[in-house]
Parts: structure tokens; C-alpha cells; sequence
């Protein structure tokens, strides 16, 4: 995965780089760009900023016009336009010009959690309850959209409006007016930068409005702010009460997602807008290629949204289990991976041999007749006799299975190419009566629960090499499943989900990310009233909830509890929040041990977890926080060896460097974690050392010593062993340093270890993750 991690960045290089070039057999093409200006550059001969921004474009101009798709004043002043490669040439020679940055499309990381992470409604006390459920703080869900009408966002019982609140309720011909209340207080869309690169929105299938018709958007708000509403359930799975992690906090939805995804332009116009309106969380669980951060629109955006005090969080991606696949990964930013909760949704193979294979479904339609044993057929079988690929037909690809073949049976399909759901309507249509959906290798143990057109089950990949055995020892393979419903208190949970992005930190190995994982498997939330739960066109199912799995919905679980710890701590800057969910989370499952990765069934690490599962209670009484400020993010940069122009891109400040790399390098920003890398360049002894400092959030003359876990065979020290605090808010550093020797490693290779750094009083327990990276050069 780090091949293709660097062979996608080589290509959003080539984006930079493509528009300059041209031969005497290509014609130019436009292109649409960020472009981000000058602070207070605006020459006065100007009335407003729009009047500059098109005089600048007018320059060299050989089209009839251009058009602004959006104009930047809150995060930064700037605009959004498709540029000629004539235009670009010209803006990037302009003085008060600081950078031009390719649109990039990026998508979307596609209730019990409550009470598997403590949050019950009946506590008398707790964080639900000092924080009035997060009453009068807004979350803003930039997203594909929200349905309105849904219970989940009823305003029962709220009070008015937070007087601060600047946003507005767009209006269209299927969201009126009156689909805004004191719950859903602002809703918008953008859609310029999708429609300038994929032409104008089709509103046969989609709608230009803040009206959600994917349903993602709608399913990530309810998991932040959801209403409890009962009863709810998915085609009879998952019966009970739904609610989200901040259910009396006020929505704002901004759509930014389309049918063929999500576009920078736009996503930045919904950061601008979302910071003036006055949110106070920021839920985006959307992702793409990692690049610089002075190249990355969601970094920068996000780095203005923290400035003004907003707490962003950000999905880490679904490209786990592999190594270097974290995205989002500025350290601004809290980025959050997927665990289980203790609720699965078995629904077994059984195989004519009489063994059972586990499997997972929330199938709910007309069900397989009890006792009765299919035929079953490899969907890539050399009998599959329609002509084509047996790639393609193992796959379950559209028009792949030949009816005849697969007709009244049973299909295996590898897992892969089109979505879980896409296969079922593929075998579906050609006349098979159940699918079974195998993991690839790559996948391991991984199952996810989906809402399948005909029965259907997914089993791990260890499970669909036995089946695809007896399929080829067996004159007359036959199967059924055994749908089993709704099983709660399941061992061990939570566990790492397969697909959760893991680390180490592609851009900043010096940064531990993910930060800390939460509930993103088989999620029960709201769900639009006009998408079948398949997310397919021909599924003509209805259901109010839906089962959904992935980052994207771990990402919201965590955008909530910042509410409630805003709402509970108002005074806490973004980053204290982030150190109080990390520095109290576990890493041990409820078997008492350490957490596992569902891809393989081993002990999973820092890279799977980064601090661990997050734990909303302990969150609320840290004792210490680990606090940023802006200006350090600045050092941060500097230490990186970024440019000040690049560094004045994403924090729109003036930077001294100098002062900056006296006090040391990237590592030391005053983060949660701490990760050290070494390169073995023929030495035998070395070492890193890490400066923190804590601000003291619990009592009065507390007293913390420290208890140190290194890492295998490397030695840690701490000084002062003892931290002594006379008030609150008083703030005292530590030094950390690590002495390691040069291991054996081929050329090109790294091995990895971790420990801890745990501060104690006797009350609270601050755990810092310690990882250590060795690293031989080619």
C-alpha cells in the first residue's frame, strides 16, 4: 500500500504540472483552480474583492468569460474559477498571488454505540448531563445533504436558536422553508465545482438543493446529533432506541457530495461558510490522496476552521488494512479510525457437507425456504458460458453471469471492483437466488453487514477458500444461509475494523495518526425516505434507518462527543478537546485484553488505533490536556522545511522560522502522541527527545508521577519524574528522551515499536502513545 499511496501523490503531482504542458497534437484545456491570494492586497480602485478577482481573470483571457464558482473570505481570501492554461500562467506570475491549487475530487469514507461507549439518557450525572446533551452547540456535517423530515431531526422540546448563530436555510422546490426548526438550523449546497468539471447536476437522479438523495449525509448527522427516536431498526435488525452522540445539539448540513463525488472548490466553500455561521464543530468524512499540506484544500480549511476555535473532525479513510493508507492526516485535524460495537448480524453458509461457514447480512426481504438446500455455483467458474471473462464473472461485474448457468442457484462472488450491493443486483437480474460474497485475500476476517437485494451473506476470506474447495471437490455442491437476526454482547469488542485506514502517518511520520478510532461497523442511524437501503435505483425497499459501515461513520461519533466536551468546557480550545478524547482512550477490548485486528485476528497497535477507543466519560475529566496553539502549528510547518509563502497558505500568518528550529523539530508539537523516526545511516547509537507540556484541568495541588513503557529494547527517560500543580489552569513541561540502536534491516525497510508515557495522580491517568520508527536507507 505505500507503492500506491506514492504512485497516487506522482499523480496529483502530474495535475500540477499538466496544465503548462502542450504539444502540436493537444489542444489546452481549462482546468478549475483554488486560487488563494494575498491578505489585504486588494487594490483600492476596487469596490469588493469579486470586482479584482475578475479584472485579474480578464488578463490574457482569450474565452468570452470566466466564471467564478466560488469566492473565499472567511478561511481565506481567494476564489475558485476554470482557468485557461493563459490564465494560469498569468496568475501565477501576479505579486499578490500566493497559490494555485487544482480542484481535486475526492469521496466519501463509506443505535447501540451509545450505550456500548457509556452514554446512557437516564444518567443524573455524566458527560450527557454536564452537557445538556449539547444543547445550543452547532455541528456543522459537510456531507452529501440531510433529509429534513426525518425524526431524527425533529426540535421537540429545544429551545430558540443560539443567538450567535449567523447561518442560513437555503431554499429550494423540494426543501422548503419549513424543513429547517430549532434542530436543523442551516442547510446549504454547492455544487459550482462539480458542475464546472461534470457539467450541470442531472435532477432526474439527484437535486440541486440541500436535500439529501444518497443518504450518507443524512445517516453521518444522525450518529453526531440524532434525537432518540423509538422504535428503530433496519428491515427488522438492530431493534431499539436510536440516538446520537449529542442529541440536543444543533444541526447545520452542508452538501458538497454529488453522484461522482466531492470537489475541493466546493468543500472549501463549505468551510467558509460554515465558520462564518458560527458553528462549533466541524464532521467531514471525506478523503483523498495525501499531499503537502499546503497543497491540500481540506488542511488548509480546516487549519482556519481550529484558528477560529472550531473542533474539525475528519474520517482516516477505508483503505485499511494496509499500511501508510490514513488519510486527513493534518495534525489540526482529528482523525478518526473504525472499531466494532458488541453487536453483529449473523447470517451462516451451511454447505451440503454439513460445515458452517460464518457469514453477515441484514437481508430483510422475502427469505430462502427453511431447510432447503440450492445449488451453488462459482460466479468464475469456466462453466459460467456467456462468452466472457471469467475475471469479470467471479467478480459478479454487471453483465457478467450467464442465467443460464446461474439460474434457482446460489452464487459465490468475489468480493472487489463494484460495491457489496452492486453484486446481489447482478446475480439478481440473472436469475440467482442468493449470493454469498467472499473477501479477497487483501480483506482477510472483515465483515460487513449490508442491506442486500436478494439473500445474501459475506464471509472472510479464509471462509470462501473452504467454499470455493468443496465447490471443486463436489460432483453437486449445494448450500443455504441461515439468516440469524440481531446478536448483542458479542467478545471480543470493540475490535480494529478491517477497512479502517491505518498508519504510519504518510506526509508527517513525526504525527501518530489515526488519533484514535470509534464505532464505524455496522452503525445503526437515519435514513432518507426516497433511497432504498441497497443505495441501489432498482431497490424499491423503504426503511426510516439504515445499517451503514465504515470511517465515515466513526468520524460523526466522534464530532459529537466534541460537542458534548464544548458544551461541558466551553473554555477548551480544539486541541484540548482532541488530547482529552486521546489521552483517556483504551486499548483493551472486553475480554480485558488488548483490542485485536479483525483482518487477521492478531493484537493490533498504534498504527491500527493510534491512542486507542475512545471514552466519552473519562474524556470529560482528563486531569491534564495536552494544549496548541495556532502559532505552534506554525513551528510545526517550519520544522517540516516549509516555505513561508507555503506555510502562509495554510495559516494565512507571517512565520519567522528562526526561532522555530532553535527549539527543535517536527516532533516536538505539543501533541498527545509522540513518534520518533530513525534513519540508520552506519550508526550504531541514537537518539530523539520529545518537549510537552501539560496544562492541569482537574484539581488544585495535584500531584502526578509518571510511569514510563518503553518500547522493546530502546531506552525512555522522563524528567522531572513529578509534575506537582498548585492551581488549575497552570501549565508545566516534561522532557522525554529515547536512546535506540541500530537494528538489522534490509535496505528500504523500517520495523516499528511502541510504548507509553502515563501520568498519574491517582485519579485520573494520562497515557501518551510512544512511537518509535527504524528506518534503513536505500
Amino acid at each position: 500500500m505505500a507503492l500506491s499511496s506514492t504512485f497516487l501523490f506522482l499523480l496529483f503531482l502530474l495535475s500540477l504540472t499538466s496544465f503548462t504542458s502542450s504539444s502540436s497534437t493537444t489542444t489546452p484545456t481549462s482546468q478549475t483552480f483554488i486560487v488563494l491570494v494575498q491578505p489585504n492586497s486588494k487594490p483600492s480602485i476596487f469596490p469588493t474583492h469579486d470586482h479584482w478577482y475578475n479584472s485579474l481573470l480578464s488578463i490574457n483571457n482569450t474565452q468570452t468569460s470566466t466564471t467564478i464558482l466560488h469566492t473565499y473570505s472567511t478561511i481565506f481570501h481567494g476564489f475558485s474559477a476554470k482557468l485557461s492554461p493563459s490564465q494560469v500562467q498569468s496568475l501565477q506570475s501576479h505579486p499578490h498571488i500566493l497559490s494555485l491549487i487544482p480542484d481535486q475530487l475526492r469521496h466519501l469514507h463509506t443505535t447501540r454505540s451509545p450505550q456500548f461507549l457509556g452514554l446512557k439518557k437516564t444518567d443524573n450525572s455524566g458527560l450527557l448531563k454536564e452537557s445538556d446533551f449539547g444543547s445550543d452547540l452547532v455541528i456543522a456535517v459537510i456531507d452529501t445533504g440531510i433529509s429534513p423530515n426525518h425524526h431524527s431531526f425533529n426540535d421537540k422540546d429545544l429551545g430558540p436558536i443560539p443567538s450567535k448563530w449567523k447561518g442560513h436555510c437555503i431554499t429550494a422546490v423540494d426543501f422548503p422553508a419549513s424543513s429547517c426548526n430549532n434542530k436543523l438550523i442551516g442547510a446549504r449546497y454547492f455544487s459550482q465545482g462539480y458542475e464546472s468539471t461534470n457539467g450541470k447536476i442531472n435532477e432526474t437522479v439527484e437535486t440541486r438543493s440541500p436535500k439529501d438523495t444518497d443518504g450518507h449525509g443524512t445517516h453521518t448527522a444522525s450518529i453526531a446529533a440524532g434525537r432518540y427516536v423509538f422504535p428503530a431498526s433496519t428491515l427488522g435488525y438492530a431493534r431499539g432506541v436510536a440516538a446520537g452522540m449529542a442529541p440536543k445539539a444543533r444541526l447545520a448540513a452542508y452538501k458538497v457530495c454529488w453522484n461522482s463525488g466531492c470537489y475541493d472548490s466546493d468543500i472549501l466553500a463549505a468551510f467558509d461558510a460554515a465558520v462564518a455561521d458560527g458553528v462549533d464543530v466541524i464532521s467531514l468524512s471525506v478523503g483523498g490522496v495525501v499531499v503537502p499540506y499546503h497543497l491540500d484544500a481540506i488542511a488548509i480549511g480546516s487549519f482556519a476552521a481550529a484558528d477560529a476555535g472550531i473542533f474539525v473532525s475528519a474520517s482516516a479513510g477505508n483503505g485499511g488494512p494496509g499500511a501508510l493508507t490514513v488519510t486527513n492526516v493534518a495534525p489540526w485535524v482529528t482523525t478518526v479510525g473504525a472499531g466494532t460495537i458488541d453487536r453483529d448480524f449473523p447470517a451462516d453458509v451451511k454447505l451440503g457437507n454439513e460445515k458452517v461457514i460464518p457469514g453477515t447480512s441484514v437481508y430483510g426481504g422475502p427469505g430462502l425456504v427453511p431447510g432447503r438446500m440450492y445449488p451453488l455455483v462459482y460466479g468464475g467458474s469456466a462453466q459460467t458460458g456467456n462468452g466472457g471473462d471469467g475475471y469479470s464473472s467471479s467478480l459478479c461485474l454487471e453483465g457478467s453471469l450467464d442465467p443460464n448457468f446461474v439460474k434457482g442457484k446460489i452464487v459465490l462472488c468475489d468480493r472487489g471492483i463494484n460495491s457489496r450491493t452492486a453484486k446481489g443486483e447482478v446475480v439478481k437480474k440473472a436469475g440467482g437466488v442468493g449470493m454469498v460474497l467472499a473477501n479477497a485475500i487483501f480483506d482477510g476476517e472483515g465483515l460487513v453487514a449490508d442491506c442486500h437485494v436478494l439473500p445474501a451473506t459475506a464471509v472472510g476470506a479464509t471462509g470462501g477458500d473452504q467454499i470455493r474447495k468443496y465447490l471443486t471437490e463436489t460432483k453437486k455442491p449445494i448450500v443455504t444461509i441461515e439468516f440469524k437476526g440481531t446478536r448483542v454482547g458479542i467478545r471480543p469488542a470493540p475490535v480494529v475494523a478491517s477497512f479502517s485506514a491505518r498508519g504510519s502517518n504518510p506526509e508527517t511520520p513525526e504525527i501518530v495518526k489515526p488519533d484514535v478510532i470509534a464505532p464505524g461497523l455496522n452503525i445503526l442511524a437515519a435514513w432518507p425516505d426516497s433511497v432504498g437501503p441497497s443505495g441501489m435505483a432498482l431497490d424499491k425497499r423503504r426503511t426510516e434507518f439504515n445499517i451503514l459501515s465504515g470511517t465515515s461513520m466513526a468520524c460523526p461519533h466522534v464530532s459529537g462527543l466534541a460537542a458534548l466536551l464544548k458544551a461541558a468546557h466551553p473554555e477548551w480550545s480544539p486541541a484540548a478537546i482532541r488530547s482529552a478524547l486521546m489521552t483517556t482512550a483504551y486499548t483493551v477490548d472486553n475480554r480485558g485484553q488488548t483490542m485485536i485486528d479483525e483482518s487477521t485476528g492478531n493484537v493490533s497497535t498504534v498504527l491500527d488505533f493510534g491512542a486507542g477507543h475512545v471514552h466519552p466519560e473519562k474524556a470529560m475529566d482528563p486531569g491534564l490536556v495536552y494544549d496548541i496553539t495556532s502559532y505552534d502549528y506554525v513551528d510545526f510547518l517550519c520544522n517540516l522545511n516549509y516555505t513561508i509563502k507555503n506555510i502562509q497558505v495554510v495559516t494565512r500568518k507571517n512565520a519567522d522560522c528562526s526561532g522555530a528550529k532553535k527549539a527543535g523539530h517536527a516532533g516536538n508539537l505539543n501533541y498527545p502522541s509522540m513518534s520518533g523516526v530513525f534513519q540508520q545511516y552506519g550508526k550504531r547509537k541514537m537518539a530523539t527527545h520529545f518537549i510537552r507540556t501539560v496544562t492541569n484541568v482537574g484539581e488544585p495541588n495535584s500531584v502526578y508521577q509518571v510511569t514510563i513503557k518503553p518500547p522493546t529494547g530502546m531506552v525512555v527517560t522522563v524528567k522531572p519524574k513529578k509534575l506537582v500543580f498548585r492551581r488549575v489552569g497552570q501549565k508545566l513541561s516534561f522532557l522525554v528522551r529515547v536512546h535506540v540502536r541500530a537494528v538489522k534491516l534490509s535496505p528500504g525497510s523500517s520495523t516499528m515499536n511502541s510504548g507509553s508515557i502515563v501520568w498519574s495522580d491517582g485519579k485520573h491517568t494520562v497515557t501518551s502513545p510512544l512511537l518509535v520508527t527504524m528506518q534503513q536507507p536505500l
